[in-house]
């Protein structure tokens, strides 16, 4: 199966399922609204929240009447079944994100914000290095990446780019040039947005990309379902309404066309912002939020009302000074009905990717609205909000073509120290002669050739067995649990280095012995201030994770321990042409060559002592190299030569400076002939390119960053010779490779497995 956009697929399976009306609660409606993405001005593009609501809406029996106005509002009017006022609930749709301005003659596009204003100090600096997807104006969706810095290129550089600003954004799409990305259905003014699911955390709480501009719209779509029974005074229009981030545009019109008696806008606040008061601002949990002005003053009108409503139900109501509501541009503001209100929820990291509310608190808000239009609320059992969080999973037995054998590989998780699972799978990978051991540092090791024990003497007349050693590793970056806080925080160490912004403020998925979890790594101190940097992933300092939990105890009673391990979540993705993203493709792309070449090269290699490691913890010292080093010396069996194959980060992305590291992605494997921790000799890497040349095997040579794990073999006298593929975007969930590479280095390895 492609991976191509798994969320799009379960969009549209929900909008051709018919099912009947009241099936959804407002949890279930906030997490299909949250899948769909609409960024200002295009909420109603394929797949997007518009199109979702009008689903549902159809769907109730009787089945109201249902409009969308020239801007793209949807109103649905219900009539109650005596006299009473005409109400006027009223959420957004939108969310901020961005449209392609322009497409370079590389192929990758440029960007422009929308809203043009940034909504928050790192809305920007949080998408770099991020899956997303543009849509095209046929309908098709469009797998990119948003390009970022790799870590191991900066050190030395001059002026890199600090990645939180419009003018360093691109988007890869894959392409090589701007007549591909066209022919691909891209084009300028077509909507993009970040990969995003509704995330579970314990004590019911949700978290994702445009919570905040959803739950509106998701208590709006409960209460037309609890109000289809008609059994209220007077009539009430619930309305959906567009460009909320764009001044307000969407309600403008609205205001102007119907003349309510009264009026609740349900919606996040003006500004993510604490109050003046300098008060800490409410947290998902403590209730729904009541616009009041700030300075506060005593409560009159309709306001009031609903606070005396809040009571009555027993439902915790706070007055919050939310904002007004702001109508920029030319001309007076519209006029609000006399009896006005404003409904919130508290939210927690406004804005970002991790942006938390509490189902209690939008269930809380569907029952307050639904008071308020009934005049009481009716007798009825109502399920309690469910936990969610735990998910179930496992690798299926992939074929070999090198793309599956990649992707499988690819999205199994095992960071530094906890590669249980991917050492499994790339043993199910392997044919069934391939007898593996296992050692004490958790390295996988494939002995095969004709070998003859150190203490013989070779036959006479004969050369002596050519001892080669490749080593790939079979861990990727992600953070271990060191201790739980006293208010239910986890708190993490790194384990590798990467670029900070690319995870803090961003989901993580929690692995335990049991289950797997939803996570958020939260922003370091400080994030929303002009002062702001970004810290390091190295050294002894400890992020805090929040899995939902308020108490070490209760933590500590879901079965989270020290010792768990956490990464991002992952998928893969097919990109333009034969290009692919996913997480961990360093170093999952040296396993994928390791394996081909191993079926390549079947059970007998004559004359030779060849052998293969997926070693572990590299990204934390080379510790699983370092291992089988000592333990081969031990014995006496130290390699002549050893293939490190790993990572070549390449500069060839649009931030990085082509003068270092600059290996073209489908030109073929490189010879990673210089690095941090490796000089290979000119000779010897003039020899495997010369080798690629006789079995027409594409090859580079190259200069990068890092260390390889070949490095830890040559104290006892082995020659590193260390080979790689090109990467960009290194350590991050935007990671690109070109699987023609892919198909290079694996077919380099079997051709220096037989002729070295």
């Amino acid at each position: 199966m492609k991976y191509a956009a798994r969320f799009f697929i379960v969009l549209i399976a929900s909008i051709l399922a018919t099912r009947p009306a009241g099936a959804q609660d407002a949890a279930a409606e906030l997490k299909d609204l949250v899948t769909a993405p609409g960024v200002s001005g295009y909420e109603g593009v394929k797949g997007g929240p518009a199109e979702w609501i009008r689903h549902r809406l159809v769907l109730l029996r009787p089945s109201p009447r249902v409009d969308v106005d020239s801007i793209g509002n949807i109103l649905v009017t219900l009539e109650g079944t005596g006299p009473g006022p005409h109400r006027l609930l009223v959420a957004p749709i939108d969310e901020p994100g961005y449209v392609v301005s322009g497409i370079t003659p590389e192929g990758y596009l440029r960007l422009q914000r929308l809203p043009q204003q940034s909504p928050q100090s790192l809305f920007d600096a949080l998408h770099f290095a991020q899956p997303v997807t543009v849509l095209s104006r046929d309908g098709r969706y469009i797998r990119g990446v948003i390009a970022g810095l790799s870590v191991h290129l900066q050190p030395g550089r001059r002026d890199a780019p600090k990645m939180d600003h419009l003018d360093d954004m691109y988007v890869d799409i894959g392409a090589s040039s701007e007549a591909e990305a066209r022919r691909a259905g891209v084009d300028v003014l077509d909507p993009l947005f970040v990969d995003r699911r509704l995330l579970h955390l314990a004590n019911s709480l949700d978290a994702g990309v445009a919570v905040g501009d959803r739950y509106g719209a998701a208590a709006l779509l409960t209460l037309a379902e609890l109000l289809n029974d008609r059994k209220f005074p007077g009539n009430v229009t619930l309305a959906f309404v567009t460009q909320q981030w764009l001044g307000s545009r969407g309600l403008r019109r609205l205001v102007e066309e119907i003349k309510a008696d009264e009026m609740v806008y349900v919606g996040r606040a003006t500004s993510p912002r604490a109050p003046s008061t300098g008060a800490a601002s409410p947290l998902p949990g403590s209730g729904v939020l009541l616009g009041v002005s700030d300075p506060p003053k005593p409560l009159a009108g309709f306001p009031a009302e609903i606070h005396a409503m809040a009571q009555e139900i027993g439902i915790s109501l706070q007055d919050a000074p939310l904002g007004p509501l702001r109508f920029p541009g030319s001309g007076p503001a519209p006029q609000l009905p006399e009896r006005f209100a404003r409904l919130a929820l508290p939210l927690d990291w406004p804005v970002t990717p991790i942006e938390t509310l509490s189902e209690r608190d939008l269930n809380a808000l569907v029952s307050l609205l639904e008071r308020e239009v009934r005049g009481q609320l009716p007798h009825r059992h109502t399920p309690g909000p469910g936990e969610g969080g735990s998910r179930a999973g496992g690798a299926s037995h992939i074929p070999l073509p090198v793309e599956q054998i990649l992707l499988g590989l690819s999205v199994t998780y095992g960071a530094s120290g906890h590669e249980a699972k991917v050492r499994e799978a790339v043993l199910q990978l392997l044919p069934s002669w391939a007898k593996t051991e296992t050692d004490a540092s958790g390295n996988l090791i494939l002995q095969f050739g004709s070998v003859q024990p150190p203490a013989t003497k070779p036959t006479a007349g004969a050369a002596p067995a050519p001892s080669l050693v490749f080593v790939a590793h079979l861990d990727e970056l992600g953070f271990e649990v060191k201790a739980i806080g006293d208010d239910g925080r986890l708190q993490v160490a790194s384990l590798g280095g990467g670029q900070a912004q690319y995870y803090f403020g961003h989901a993580l998925l929690l692995h335990s012995e049991k289950f797997t979890r939803d996570a958020l790594l939260e922003l370091p101190a400080g994030w929303d201030t002009p002062q702001f940097t970004w810290p390091s992933l190295r050294g002894e300092a400890l992020a805090r994770v929040d899995v939902g939990a308020r108490t070490r105890t209760e933590a500590e009673g879901m079965g989270i321990k020290p010792g768990d391990w956490l990464t991002i979540e992952k998928e893969y993705h097919q990109l333009a042409g034969t290009r692919v993203n996913a997480r961990s493709f360093d170093d999952r792309v040296g396993c994928t060559a390791l394996v081909a070449a191993v079926w390549a090269l079947g059970p007998s290699l004559p004359n030779r002592d060849v052998t293969f490691i997926w070693s572990t913890e590299e990204e934390v010292g080379l510790k699983g190299a370092a291992a089988a080093a000592e333990r081969l010396a031990a014995a006496g069996r130290t390699p002549q030569t050893v293939f490190a194959i790993d990572t070549f980060v390449s500069s060839d992305s649009p931030l990085e400076n082509p003068r270092f590291a600059h290996a073209l992605l489908g030109q073929g494997f490189v010879v990673r002939a210089v690095d941090n921790s490796n000089i290979v000799p000119r000779a010897l890497a003039d020899r495997v390119v010369a080798i690629a040349r006789q079995h027409h095997i594409p090859a580079q040579y190259g200069v990068t960053g890092g260390g390889n794990d070949g490095s830890v073999f040559t104290p006892f006298g082995a020659v590193d010779v260390a080979l790689g593929w090109p990467l960009r975007y290194s350590h991050s969930a935007a990671e690109m490779v070109d699987t023609r590479d892919v198909h290079a280095l694996a077919d380099i390895v079997v051709a220096l497995a037989k002729e070295w």
